[in-house]
């Protein structure tokens, strides 16, 4: 059996990628935007953060400026502007972008090699200097991060859960049996809390 590492890691980022979008498919335009955590965790907002992420780690890091216009970083822009979609940013700029994210961070994969240094200007001086395989690793953990909070988002919206389409990664069971699940684990945590 053989394997590609940089490969590997592509097509790990790219699963990641398709199951945070998956998470908008069939939403109004409020569900996609509506905050549902005390901080604000809304999903459109998680993929412009994302995206916006994407572009920075597989482009500027390795001196590939994507050119996108990112207004929510810029020098004196709102704390957070990134984590969330104003009335004027549709669902199409922002998935766009994030698609327009994927070719450029692709692109720089494809062109470079694992252990191509780049320089994250971000973080600490004593660990800037880094290489792709990190930095895949990283939007890897990064991406996959965000689609679970997406996960939790969504089932708060409508319900809706799973990993991925035709892949929900649950056991198959009726409402009725979720509810009774549900109930025995709220059991069991008040059982515990009360021993305590």
């Amino acid at each position: 059996m053989t394997s590609d590492p940089k490969a590997d890691l592509h097509r790990y980022l790219q699963a990641a990628r398709e199951a945070l979008v998956w998470k908008l498919d069939g939403l109004s335009e409020y569900d996609a935007r509506r905050p549902l955590t005390p901080t604000g965790t809304n999903l459109l907002g998680i993929v412009k953060h994302v995206a916006s992420v994407e572009l920075g780690y597989l482009g500027d890091t390795f001196g590939r400026p994507s050119g996108e216009s990112l207004p929510w970083f810029e020098e004196g822009a709102e704390t957070n502007a990134d984590m969330w979609a104003t009335p004027e940013e549709s669902r199409e700029d922002i998935v766009g972008l994030y698609h327009r994210a994927w070719a450029h961070s692709d692109a720089t994969i494809d062109a470079l090699d694992l252990d191509t240094i780049g320089e994250v200007e971000w973080w600490p001086e004593d660990r800037r200097k880094t290489t792709l395989h990190r930095i895949l690793i990283h939007m890897i953990a990064e991406t996959e991060r965000h689609a679970g909070h997406a996960d939790i988002v969504r089932e708060l919206i409508d319900g809706g859960a799973g990993l991925r389409p035709g892949k929900e990664n649950l056991p198959e069971a009726d409402p009725a049996w979720w509810r009774s699940y549900r109930d025995r684990v709220e059991q069991a945590a008040r059982q515990a809390g009360a021993q305590s």
